[in-house]
């Protein structure tokens, strides 16, 4: 009988059974049908010479001594070298065999005793036919993957690169737009206040000089309170000092972020970097209607300046800052409390003046009976001639499950509408991919998570 033998040429197959007469004549049998031969006598032997050279296919006898087929089977199955080889279990006619748990520990085939060669020919080239099958299908489900992640990868920088053009568009916008204006009342608020203070004075001086007002004088003096809307009246100039010198911050470090006219490398300062993201984010971290400020504790090592992306690098500390801010108030929102914990213990209410951002070993006032959320931020240089910044915070964690996943696009833990599970990814690309680095998360459920990032201190030129 003449079998096809393209492609079963020179495939290596093993045979395993205790029974050396057994040995032989499947030997010669698949010898015959060029197949090349190897044999085994027990379990071990056959885990051995599986590890030795990787077979096409094995042929297993059930029962043998010491370790049964079964037992060799899944001790193949359990390994990642060997778990991919069709195992065919052979076993006598007149034997009790557990048919179930044959394909159960992983087998693909049966066959019995006494042999017939081209059923035994025939189901070996039909594993090695779906194995090859297999491998095709394999091969092609990396490519689409691959083709997959590219298509991912660019979508994401495009997206990107957009958002980078129009974001630095639209902050450079609103920062020339808002500076002008807040200038001239800047510029002009010390006038004002001069002026007030002559007209102070000049009332003052009219009091001196007529000390009798008339009756009409006196009526409107006592109507709008004149010695309270003075004293006021500087209160009121000095907020707006403070008000309007806090808009020329903001204004500043929104230019400072966008860097709209530094697309290339340049040398920066990263923690001046961080403190403008602060400055944007001040407002988040201020303290809520229902919970205390975030206290955000800088523990900075002393870097050098470091060669980077400076618009892009920001970008990375603007998602991780917004993330860290989403957790703790994702913590806030599922814990549940008693609703007088949320009230300042002083009774008190306060406003935006009343309540910056604490400093490090400060505590948020009014004083709440609330733990106290807080995001630390690090910095140090590492041995490798990298800057490390680690980003972390005290809220829910994330699971172990989903660390992995983190970085992918489009992959977000948020609702519907809270995130495009895009700012990850975009970070990703631009600390590994841009700059040459490493970004990680670790994490404790219940414990909070940090984010760290590594970038070397200089870069190649571009």
């Amino acid at each position: 009988m003449h079998f096809n033998q393209t492609n079963h040429h020179k495939k290596n197959i093993l045979v395993v059974d205790d029974t050396p007469d057994n040995l032989r004549l499947l030997s010669a049998m698949l010898t015959a049908q060029g197949f090349e031969v190897r044999k085994a006598l027990n379990g071990k032997m056959a885990l051995t010479a599986c590890q030795m050279v990787l077979p096409d296919v094995i042929l297993l006898d059930i029962n043998m001594p010491g370790m049964d087929g079964y037992q060799v089977c899944q001790q193949l199955k359990a390994d990642d070298k060997t778990c991919e080889v069709p195992v065919i279990f052979i076993s006598a006619l007149d034997d009790v065999v557990d048919k179930v748990k044959a394909f159960d520990v992983g087998g693909v085939d049966y066959i019995a005793k006494p042999f017939h060669g081209a059923e035994v020919v025939l189901r070996i080239e039909n594993q090695i036919n779906l194995r090859l099958l297999q491998v095709r299908l394999q091969e092609k489900n990396f490519l689409l993957q691959e083709a997959l992640d590219n298509l991912k990868s660019a979508q994401v920088q495009q997206i990107q690169n957009e958002k980078m053009v129009a974001l630095g568009q639209l902050v450079a916008g609103l920062a020339h737009e808002i500076n002008n204006p807040i200038s001239f009342i800047y510029g002009n608020l010390q006038y004002a206040g001069q002026y007030v203070q002559d007209l102070v004075n000049l009332i003052e001086v009219y009091q001196q000089e007529y000390p009798k007002p008339t009756p009409k004088i006196q009526q409107i003096s006592q109507d709008v309170d004149l010695n309270f809307m003075i004293k006021d009246l500087q209160n009121l100039i000095g907020a707006m000092y403070r008000g309007s010198d806090r808009i020329r911050e903001i204004v500043l470090a929104l230019q400072h972020f966008s860097r709209h006219d530094e697309a290339e490398m340049k040398r920066v300062n990263i923690h001046e970097d961080i403190e403008n993201t602060l400055v944007m984010l001040q407002y988040r971290l201020r303290e809520a209607a229902d919970r205390p400020a975030i206290i955000v504790v800088k523990d900075y090592g002393n870097l050098p300046l470091v060669t980077c992306y400076a618009s892009e690098l920001n970008q990375v500390f603007m998602h991780l800052l917004n993330n860290a801010i989403d957790a703790i108030e994702e913590k806030v929102g599922n814990q549940s409390f008693n609703p007088y914990s949320l009230i300042p213990l002083d009774g008190s209410r306060s406003t935006w003046e009343d309540t910056p951002v604490p400093a490090l070993g400060e505590t948020s006032k009014p004083q709440w009976l609330f733990p106290t959320p807080q995001i630390r931020i690090h910095t140090e240089v590492t041995d490798l001639n990298t800057i490390k910044i680690a980003i972390a915070d005290n809220g829910p964690g994330i699971e172990e499950s989903l660390r992995s996943r983190l970085f992918d696009p489009f992959f977000t833990t948020k609702p519907v509408g809270k995130g495009s599970g895009l700012g990850l990814s975009i970070s990703y690309q631009i600390i590994v991919q841009k700059h040459r680095g490493n970004i990680t998360c670790t994490s404790s459920v219940g414990q909070g998570a940090e984010f760290a990032i590594e970038i070397p201190i200089g870069q190649p030129e571009h």
